[in-house]
């Protein structure tokens, strides 16, 4: 089965950077769509970023859009979350996620079916 293993959180001031990544074992297949999804304290999960394994597709929350790039490195099985910018709302445990069918990416921001553990990443004002 797919396993995803999210690392690169961290405290990080406003203003800043950070990038995670996501270790994908099984592999998902080339279908697969890929997404990034985060909870902050007291709140619901939400999505934040999609793309395809090949990287020819992206979607992204308007919260993040022109902040956050999401990418793949298919060699190595991962997925990358660039994050710039960075604002204390952005504080959230942020979780990579796997998606097996087939539909566009805009369809699968209400979530997917495959969850790492996920990573803490923190912004302070």
């Amino acid at each position: 089965q797919v396993q995803l293993v999210e690392s690169g959180g961290g405290l990080v001031q406003a203003g800043g950077s950070l990038r995670l990544s996501c270790a994908a074992s099984g592999p998902p297949s080339s279908r697969y769509r890929m997404g990034w999804f985060r909870q902050a304290p007291g709140k619901e999960r939400s999505f934040v970023a999609a793309v395809t394994w090949s990287g020819d597709r992206t979607y992204y929350s308007e919260s993040v859009k022109g902040r956050f790039t999401i990418s793949t490195d298919n060699a190595k099985n991962t997925v990358y979350l660039q994050m710039n910018s960075l604002k204390p709302e952005d504080t959230a445990v942020y979780y990579c996620a796997t998606d097996p069918r087939p539909v566009g990416l805009e369809s699968l921001s209400s979530g997917m079916v495959y969850w790492g553990k996920g990573t803490l990443v923190t912004v302070s004002s």
